[in-house]
């Protein structure tokens, strides 16, 4: 078994109840975040139109973070999951820097690490992960990507040559998949901010004091 996970970016309208979700299950803590939906805004006046990209973590099959971890907290669970054991991390953040997704951070709380494990507790139990069943519009596939008869294989089969994953260049195999996905997406590089668009150059030129 290897569990994976695909977003249809075409569907996801950014309501954020996934993030909400992931938050309210997993108890994350103020100020960090397993998942975040990125929105860009894209095109010039008045075509114009909002992209949103839910992120989490890739659960690579090739995880740079889980070579790095001194003490094997960072680790691998039969159905694919890469996942952390709180009581083993000794908060380095060795993790944190290796992973090329931005995924992984340091709980305030405990001083461990922590990231998406795909709900591995509700995994474990028969559930899907929490942002899987709180979305709306069914934007989140979850299931085995070695199950052809799956969901989320069936859609990667019927979407093929639109499927994508983040960074592939990196050569850490994600199991995070995207459909609909553009550059200007899921490469963060890709977004162009020109000067009139920056609030900090527009005051710099207004007069200061009462004339």
């Amino acid at each position: 078994m290897q569990l994976g996970f695909l977003v249809d970016l075409r569907l996801c309208m950014g309501c954020k109840g996934c993030e909400i979700a992931c938050k309210v299950e997993n108890e994350v803590p103020l100020s960090t975040w397993r998942l975040r939906v990125k929105y860009v805004d894209v095109g010039t006046f008045p075509e114009t139109k909002r992209t949103f990209t839910p992120l989490r973590c890739n659960h690579c099959a090739n995880a740079p973070c889980e070579r790095i971890c001194p003490v094997s907290a960072l680790h691998y669970l039969e159905n694919g999951i890469v996942n952390i054991d709180k009581e083993r991390c000794i908060g380095c953040a060795g993790c944190v820097l290796a992973c090329p997704y931005g995924a992984i951070y340091i709980d305030p709380q405990t001083q461990t690490a922590d990231k998406c494990t795909y709900c591995a507790h509700r995994v474990a139990s028969s559930m899907m992960p929490s942002c899987v069943v709180a979305c709306p519009v069914e934007a989140n596939i979850f299931g085995d990507l070695d199950d052809p008869m799956s969901s989320i294989s069936k859609y990667i089969q019927s979407h093929q040559g639109n499927v994508q994953v983040r960074k592939p260049e990196k050569g850490t195999e994600p199991h995070h998949f995207y459909v609909g996905g553009g550059n200007v997406t899921l490469n963060p590089l890709a977004s162009f901010r020109g000067e009139g668009h920056n609030l900090f150059n527009n005051l710099k030129h207004l007069p200061i004091g009462g004339h």
